[in-house]
Parts: structure tokens; C-alpha cells; sequence
């Protein structure tokens, strides 16, 4: 967004400066033209305090990012660069030219100062389609490194930046020579209090001097916190600019991948196979019409799925029965793997499921699913397809919610909102981006998937999930919106119930990743409050264990040699 302000002297009249609005009207028009990404404004302001008028403009526009060219912008504003930089509308960022229209080399001091999210933002934004982009982070030899912990864990989820680490007190110097490979410089101010007027402090200031080549200056808006050089949190904001970079590559919509034909060329050139595996347990008012609307035109049809079985968990009713009408192979997962023993619960089939399948791709939905469409599997397909570094698919939609006779558009995923996604925003951060982790439409490749354990209960997908990730890294995953999913929703008692499973499965991951037991047998009983003949208490084991990754197992092995 180009903005026109022409500042008069005090002593004149604003009117003097008509010729010169016209001017600037036509100075911007010819900077926007043939540039369909920017917006102009017809009209240029004109005032006797530039300053307090571009601080209006960002009040009214409110833009990430205010971008004033150093140093002669202050002096046409005719303040210290510490006025503006103590009194900032928004973010911004101060340009030293020569800045290229598109930067091929583009380097980032990631010191992991608090200024250190909005550099990488800008650099990710700014970095030619085909560039390079590469980090600097400078350490000294004395003093504490903990606030580049944020910084680094973004990094180590961006195999496209290339990260560099010098130890020295001389880190100008080092930036400097950094510098000489690259066409632009990104950095940020300093967060401490600078002593001079016109100082963005000693190392940016020195930069800005001495080096030949363009240079990106930033510094938020927001209150740094007094111990900045210690203070962990500073770093850990920087987590924002992984997760909003993977909800907007690896985030997409059903409707993508519609055309069938489309999807089955793809599967066809890289010679892959796709099983879908429906667990069950007492579905018969379903499980017959998401097999019929399924199998037609991603089967018969259309040959995306080459197999589809049924993983019943002892079904009572005529589950069994109406899927075998159909002809679906079934596989009871208490019958399956026998030397194992068997377990209740879900997760339990999801891993038998495994050994009872030949796909590549290897992709689950669930058997209550009232408004079943053929999107709820090509659409955890398509990823897949599109971007094969992808090992894992998540599903998400709207979950209506029946209260009474009336319906909740938003109201379903209680457990989803209320329990699992604050305990990833808490401890696994990198994943807060993750719309449904609870999802039961989800899918992945085999050799990713045989690779880790299964909770046998409700901890199986937020397990999985962490499990994917800290395996394969936060690029590997993603998630495909479903639109709506429609199904039976469950008493409080057992969303109490499966959120104290979850949670159990994510301090159970926690200890593997810090070496700590903080579970022991006595944490796994629950006590449900009960109201029936009067009030009283009852006491439920709900211990949630894992299956060992499937590739352990010899029998598998032999499958598959």
C-alpha cells in the first residue's frame, strides 16, 4: 500500500503545497503501475507533522508492516530515529538500499533477540521463489544463548534455509563477511536501550555503515520483557512463523482434488497402492452406506483404493454381517496377531490394521459417519499424490453439534478444543497449527507409519501425531479440510473419559522425550462422579498403553520381506 505525505514547514500554509501533491500523486500512480499486488491511494496528505501523520495513516490501514527508507526519511520527518522507533504505529522495518526487486540471496542474522520473528517473516516474504535464504547466528563466547532456542526449533522445520553458527565477540565483523555472499540483509534492531539518539545500537548501526549491500532493519511494536538477553520466551515466539508457514503450504481443501482421473494418473506414475481400513464396533446403522459410497466410485469406477477391509472390534450387532454382504474382507482385530494378546479400543485396530493391509498408503476413516461422501478419502489422498515428501494426513471439517432439537454449527470437537489442542499449544507448539488432531479421517505411508507405536485407546491419534512429527518433522505432515462430518455425538462422561486418556498419552510422550517417569500405575484410575439412586463415586481403570512400532514385529516382517 503506497501512501502520499508531503510535509509543509510550520511557518507555511498548507495550500503552498499543492504543486507537490500533485506531484506525489503522480510519482505513486507511476510506482503501482503494471504492480497488481499494490494499492494506491488517490489522495496524498499533506501536514505540518509527517510523523503523526503516517502514525494516523497505520492507525486507520492497520498494516503488518510500516517500511521507511533509512536514514533520509527521518530527516524529512524531523525526528530522531529514537522519536519514532519509541513511539511505532506497528511493525516496521527500515530500508538501507540498494534493496533488489527480487532477492536471490537474502541473509538473516538470527541472533534470537526479540526482533528475531518478524526478521525471518520478512526474509521468508521477500526471498525470491528460486533463491536462497540463509541464517547467521552469531554466539558469544560469554553470556547466555537461551533466547535463539525459538529461533533454532523453527529452523531445524525449514530444511530450505541454510543455517550457519560462528562462535565470537566480534560479531560484526563475522556478519560482514556473511554478508559479501548475499544480495540483501535482514536483521533486527537491538532490544536493549540505546544511549544515542539516532542509534538502532552497536552492532546494527555498524552494519548499516559498512556493508555494500541492502540492508532490512526491524523492530516490533510490542513491549520487549527487562531480562531480554535470558528470557527464553522471547525465542519461543519466533514458533509462529513455522507454524503459519505450514498452515499455508501444507493446509488443503477436498475440492482440490475432485478429478478422480487426475488422481489415479498421479498414482499411476509413481506406482503406488492405497488401502483404506474402516474400524468398527457395533456400526450396522452406517457401516453399509459408507462402504456402498466409498467403493463405487473410488473402486468400481474410478481405481484409487486398490483394497478396502473392515477392522471390527467384536461388533454385537450385524456390523460384520452387513460388510460382508458387500464382500469386504473383515479381520476381528481380537483374532488378529494372536500372541499379542488383545486389547479394547480403537488405536488397537488402527495397528492391526497394518498388518492386515498391503497398501503404500495406508488411510483410516470412521464407521459412524452420517453424511459419508467419497471427498472424506480423495481427499486425504490427494496431498499424497500432489507432494510425496508428505508422510501423514490429517483430516478436519465442522462438527455440528445436536443440543435438544436444535443444532450447534461449530458446537462438536469439545474434547479436540477443551483438552488436546491447549496441551499441544503447551508442550508441542510446532503442531498448534493442527486444526483436528483428534480426527478419526486420517492417513499415511507405510514406511512412516510402521515406524512408530500405537496408543491402543483414544490416545492413538494425538500419539500419532506427535509421534509423526517429532520423527519426520513438522513439513511431513498435513491436513485436508473434509467440510462437514456428521455423527453420533458422545456423553460428557465419556469425553471426560477419553480426555483423561489423552491426556495420559501426551505425558507419556513427554517422559520418552525428557527421560522422566511422572506416570505410575496409580494415575490410570479414574473417578467418575455417578448420580444414579444418589450421589457417589466410581472408580474406572483407563490406562492408555502402547503397541510397539509394527516393523518389530517378526511376523510383519516376514509379510513384507
Amino acid at each position: 500500500l503506497l501512501v502520499g505525505i508531503v510535509s509543509v514547514p510550520a511557518m507555511e500554509t498548507l495550500s503552498t503545497a499543492a504543486i507537490s501533491v500533485q506531484q506525489a500523486r503522480r510519482r505513486i500512480r507511476t510506482m503501482a503501475e503494471g504492480k497488481p499486488q499494490v494499492r494506491y491511494r488517490a489522495r496524498v496528505r499533506v501536514t505540518h507533522s509527517p510523523w503523526q501523520e503516517v502514525a494516523a495513516v497505520a492507525q486507520e490501514e492497520r498494516p503488518d508492516l510500516l517500511l521507511l527508507d533509512y536514514p533520509s526519511c527521518f530527516e524529512v520527518l524531523g525526528l530522531s530515529l529514537q522519536d519514532v522507533m519509541d513511539s511505532l504505529p506497528c511493525d516496521v522495518a527500515l530500508a538501507r538500499g540498494p534493496i533488489p526487486a527480487h532477492p536471490h540471496k537474502v541473509l538473516v542474522t538470527a541472533r534470537g533477540g526479540p526482533f528475531a520473528e518478524l526478521a525471518m517473516r520478512l526474509a521468508l516474504s521477500v526471498t525470491d521463489t528460486h533463491g536462497e535464504l540463509s541464517t547467521l547466528h552469531v554466539r558469544s563466547t560469554q553470556g547466555s544463548d537461551l533466547s535463539f532456542r525459538g529461533i533454532a526449533q523453527v529452523l531445524a522445520n525449514l530444511p530450505q534455509v541454510q543455517r550457519k553458527e560462528v562462535v565470537t565477540d566480534e560479531a560484526v565483523s563475522a556478519i560482514l563477511q556473511a554478508a559479501q555472499e548475499a544480495d540483501l540483509v535482514v536483521m533486527g534492531a537491538t532490544g536493549q536501550p540505546v544511549s544515542q539518539p539516532d542509534s538502532l545500537g552497536p552492532v546494527t548501526d555498524r552494519v548499516l555503515q559498512e556493508t555494500h549491500v541492502g540492508v532490512l532493519v526491524v523492530k516490533t511494536r510490542q513491549a520487549m520483557p527487562p531480562d531480554i538477553a535470558t528470557n527464553v520466551t522471547v525465542g519461543q515466539m519466533a514458533i509462529s512463523i513455522l507454524v503459519d508457514k505450514w498452515f499455508a503450504e501444507n493446509t488443503f481443501h477436498a475440492d482440490e482434488f475432485a478429478d478422480r482421473e487426475y488422481l489415479l494418473e498421479l498414482k499411476r506414475q509413481q506406482g503406488l497402492t492405497i488401502s483404506l481400513a474402516l474400524p468398527a464396533l457395533n456400526e450396522e446403522e452406517t457401516v453399509g452406506r459408507i462402504i456402498e459410497t466409498i467403493r463405487r466410485p473410488l473402486m468400481d469406477e474410478i481405481p484409487l483404493i486398490d483394497e478396502m477391509v473392515l477392522m471390527d472390534s467384536d461388533s454385537s450387532d450385524r456390523t460384520r454381517e452387513i460388510a460382508e454382504s458387500y464382500g469386504l474382507p473383515i479381520h476381528i482385530h481380537q483374532h488378529t496377531l494372536p500372541r499379542y494378546g488383545a486389547r479394547r479400543g480403537k488405536g488397537e485396530a488402527l495397528w492391526k490394521s497394518l498388518y492386515c493391509t498391503r497398501g503404500d498408503i495406508v488411510l483410516w476413516i470412521d464407521t459412524d459417519i452420517a453424511n459419508i461422501h467419497p471427498r472424506f478419502v480423495y481427499g486425504l489422498i490427494g496431498p499424497f499424490l500432489l507432494n510425496r515428501h508428505l508422510q501423514f494426513i490429517k483430516g478436519f471439517y465442522r462438527r455440528p453439534l445436536r443440543v435438544g432439537d436444535r443444532i450447534q454449527a461449530g458446537g462438536g470437537g469439545r474434547v479436540t478444543e477443551l483438552t488436546a489442542r491447549p496441551l499441544l499449544n503447551l508442550f508441542y507448539p510446532e503442531l498448534s497449527g493442527v486444526v483436528q488432531p483428534l480426527s478419526g479421517e486420517y492417513g499415511g505411508r507405510r514406511k512412516a507409519l510402521e515406524q512408530v507405536p500405537f496408543f491402543s485407546g483414544y490416545g492413538v491419534e494425538i500419539g500419532m501425531l506427535i509421534d509423526m512429527f517429532e520423527k519426520f518433522g513438522l513439513s511431513a505432515i498435513a491436513q485436508v479440510d473434509l467440510q462437514e462430518r456428521v455423527h453420533h455425538n458422545q456423553s460428557l462422561e465419556s469425553l471426560s473419559k477419553m480426555s483423561f486418556a489423552i491426556i495420559q498419552a501426551v505425558i507419556t510422550k513427554l517422559e520418552r522425550r525428557y527421560g522422566q517417569v511422572l506416570l505410575d500405575d496409580l494415575n490410570r484410575t479414574m473417578k467418575l462422579i455417578r448420580y444414579e439412586g444418589g450421589l457417589f463415586l466410581d472408580v474406572e481403570e483407563i490406562a492408555e498403553r502402547e503397541r510397539p512400532p509394527m516393523i518389530e514385529l517378526p511376523e510383519y516382517c516376514t509379510l513384507w520381506k
